[in-house]
């Protein structure tokens, strides 16, 4: 008996020793090179680079991990006790460890079969996720898990631990952390979280895509609910708040980038500028604050001018047809896919729509479409406009009649809902189209150089082009006003008379020289002829002589110091804008008029700063002397008169001091309008990206001024009627408007202009039939030096 309890005491040591042994030596090479736990005091997570208006507002984020670092002062009270009772009730207890919760884990775990449950404490999930990469469901990570949860709570106190763990969670759609969470669960601070909404945001710490409260807003509820009845037993809330909060109607939505719709051709220009100047790793990873330019509420008015002047000018261009056909028989699929599309897409004043055609009644002029269960109706008069696209025509030379000359039964067209018809559940609508044609419009502020809106493309979504600053368009008739300075500084005056008549030049390179024929739009030619006239009627001819007195070389000179960088062809085809330059760098030189002579430089960001507060940069207005006050201010003058008496008429609407100029090139495959007040200066461009030609007629004054019009008039509106200032160096007066000279008593059409001190006329005007010939055709002599 006593060999058989010695031999059993043996064994039993022996199995004793064999397996702490073996503990031992696992437990060694399990948690031999654990990681450094003193890289968590240094704790620098990627955290959302933001973007800032010229207000100070953030109006987008960039970011790998969306994450907003907080305090812990700066997260709710009841949103740390929240994460507490649903994630480790004993954490203030235990010692990084919760051994009974191991236990519970260990024994689901041996029934499953698998590792299902970890039993893991805040301290082990902040291990995990900071300290352990690995994330592989082992017993060997789970003890090494646990050492450096221990080494953890040694050397951190609960408070840094719970800060790390706030910050570190991800909790669904990109957020990590409660602060991102908050602002894009809630619109909100965590600061300010709700007992309901702190329970909800801690409900998806297990899993945070299942319980999402966007996509599965039942499952958010319920984990939400699990969670308060863990606060109401761990005493962190009482009955009446459980009550209170279960009861709390919540309201959650992602975080839509509004911004990002209203100025995305901006913001893409700015995170093109700062990925290429400080890295991918810093604008996504770095917490970046960098404060722009832009003015929101401007920059909503030039989206909205872009999508109007765009919509009205794709409407001129005629009805390309319907987008679709349903096959007889399935109609009643296309009914029902429209139902899914409506419940989250709601009927309203003002939305488009697509629509399938249900009768047409050429007798009463109307069409009936159906828009899922619901019925509208389409009259004539709001679908006048989709004649058949012909761009021989102008839209006026033709409208339609018979909407059953464009619409039939079973087509699918595209309408806008424009009002509820009285006594009826049916809708009035109008007959829409997507535009292929783009635009752009940049506006700078005159005085400081900032960019204050700029518009790339009508849609982002389908083209991230950014037409005000990537492409490189002929801007023809709008580059007229660089060669008019020039001819200021060269001897001309407003009344110097050239005589417009057909011209013709070689051109080109030697090899290559050939007879060019300009002419005037319309194809019309007027004789002698002011430079103001020419300037204001945009006449080719009389632009083209001017350049060929003053010399090409001088006008290029010109243009680069008015802050023309692209390259420019060195003959005569100049004078009427047929070099590409981008709307920004013409939108640029334009401003040189409203400033008095003085080149400013764009500015689009103002201010960039580190996670630290450090400034990494900062800009200043930087203006340069490009020319003097006085040549500007004839210009001005002159750009005043397109306005008014010229092709620029349209924007007389404004009812205030404005310069400007159209540009249309040839074939209309470009239509452009720059303007400016005192305060700021704005271009605009319409065109097709396939060059294709606009149709008959769409020219700057009729496809871009409006576009110009319908955003100044929105940033003006209130602001004070500011004129333009004129130095002491220029005078103004009373010109006759065909002749140039002094206005006299036999003048038919008199007009004030500016002129530089010592070149105005002094003579006036003779009597019809009185003056000499030689008089007027002097300088087209002097130009040509033969008969053309």
């Amino acid at each position: 008996m006593r060999t058989f309890v010695k031999i059993g005491l043996a064994g039993f040591f022996l199995i004793f020793f064999v397996i702490t042994s073996t503990g031992i030596a696992v437990w060694y090479l399990w948690s031999s090179n654990l990681p450094y736990i003193g890289s968590l005091k240094d704790y620098n997570p990627p955290i959302i680079t933001e973007i800032f208006d010229d207000k100070g507002q953030v109006i987008t984020r960039f970011s790998d991990e969306r994450r907003i670092l907080v305090p812990l002062e700066e997260i709710s009270y009841h949103t740390i006790k929240a994460f507490i009772a649903a994630e480790d009730d004993k954490f203030f207890q235990h010692k990084g460890i919760d051994f009974l919760s191991i236990v519970r884990a260990f024994l689901k775990n041996i029934k499953a079969g698998r590792i299902e449950q970890g039993g893991s404490t805040i301290t082990q999930q902040v291990t995990k996720s900071l300290l352990l990469k690995n994330p592989a469901r082992t017993y060997k990570r789970k003890v090494r898990e646990a050492l450096l949860s221990l080494q953890i709570e040694r050397e951190f106190s609960k408070e840094e631990i719970l800060y790390l763990y706030l910050n570190q969670i991800y909790l669904g759609h990109g957020q990590y952390g409660v602060e991102a969470a908050s602002q894009t669960y809630f619109d909100k601070n965590a600061s300010e979280l709700s007992i309901a909404e702190s329970a909800l945001l801690a409900g998806l710490a297990q899993a945070p895509s299942k319980d999402s409260p966007i996509k599965h807003f039942s499952r958010a509820k319920t984990r939400q609910k699990y969670v308060l009845e863990r606060m109401k037993a761990e005493a962190f809330i009482s009955e009446k708040e459980y009550d209170e909060a279960l009861a709390t109607p919540l309201h959650t939505q992602p975080d839509k980038d509004e911004a990002l719709e209203k100025a995305a051709h901006f913001i893409e220009h700015i995170r093109r500028i700062i990925e290429r100047k400080y890295g991918r790793h810093l604008l996504y990873k770095g917490g970046l604050k960098i404060y722009t330019t832009v003015d929101l509420e401007m920059q909503v008015a030039a989206k909205d001018a872009v999508v109007r002047g765009i919509r009205e000018f794709d409407k001129r261009e005629g009805f390309r047809g319907p987008i679709g056909r349903v096959s007889p028989g399935d109609e009643n699929l296309f009914t029902q896919q429209m139902r899914e599309h409506l419940k989250n897409n709601s009927l309203e004043i003002g939305t488009i729509t697509e629509a399938m055609v249900v009768k047409v009644d050429s007798k009463k002029k109307e069409t009936l479409v159906r828009i899922g269960d619901q019925l509208g109706l389409l009259p004539l008069s709001d679908m006048e406009w989709a004649r058949m696209a012909d761009v021989e025509k102008a839209y006026f030379e033709t409208k339609l009649e018979d909407p059953a000359e464009v619409l039939a039964p079973g087509d699918i067209i595209l309408v806008k809902i424009i009002k509820a018809l009285e006594g009826s559940p049916r809708w009035i609508l109008s007959l829409e189209q997507t535009p292929q044609t783009d635009a752009a419009l940049i506006c700078l502020d005159t005085k400081t150089g900032q960019v204050k809106a700029m518009v790339g493309g009508v849609d982002f979504s389908k083209s991230q082009f950014n037409r005000a600053t990537q492409a490189r368009r002929q801007p023809g008739s709008a580059f007229k006003p660089i060669i008019y300075t020039t001819a200021l500084d060269h001897g001309f005056t407003p009344s110097s008379i050239i005589i417009d008549a057909p011209f013709i030049s070689p051109i080109g390179e030697e090899e290559e020289e050939r007879l060019w024929k300009p002419r005037n739009y319309k194809e019309r030619f007027f004789g002698p002829t002011l430079l103001r006239t020419g300037l204001i009627k945009s006449r080719n001819i009389i632009t083209i002589k001017i350049l060929e007195k003053i010399g090409v070389r001088n006008a290029i000179n010109y243009a680069k110091q008015m802050g023309i960088e692209s390259p420019l062809n060195a003959d005569l085809s100049l004078a009427l804008g047929s070099s590409g330059t981008s709307l920004l760098e013409l939108t640029r030189a334009y401003s040189v008029f409203a400033n008095n002579g003085m080149l400013v430089k764009p500015i689009f960001i103002t201010k960039v700063v580190d996670r630290n507060g450090k400034i990494l940069e900062e800009s200043h207005p930087l203006f340069t002397e490009s020319l003097s006050p006085e040549t500007t201010a004839v210009m001005t003058d002159l750009l005043q008169a397109v306005v008014k008496e010229g092709t620029g008429w349209r924007i007389k609407a404004l009812k205030r001091p404005v310069a400007g100029k159209t540009g249309t090139t040839d074939d209309l495959r470009d239509a452009w309008f720059l303007g400016f007040t005192p305060s700021v200066v704005t271009g605009v461009w319409v065109g097709y990206d396939d060059r294709r030609p606009m149709g008959k007629g769409e020219t700057g004054s009729r496809a871009a001024s409006p576009i110009f019009l319908y955003f100044m008039r929105e940033i003006l509106k209130g602001k004070p009627i500011v004129p333009f200032e004129h130095p002491e160096g220029v005078v103004i007066t009373k010109i006759d408007a065909k002749t140039g000279l002094l206005a006299s008593p036999f003048s038919e059409k008199t007009c004030f202009q500016t002129f530089k001190k010592g070149t105005e006329p002094t003579l006036y005007s003779p009597k019809p039939g009185q003056a000499k010939p030689g008089e007027f055709f002097q300088l087209d002599m002097d130009l040509s030096g033969k008969a053309r």
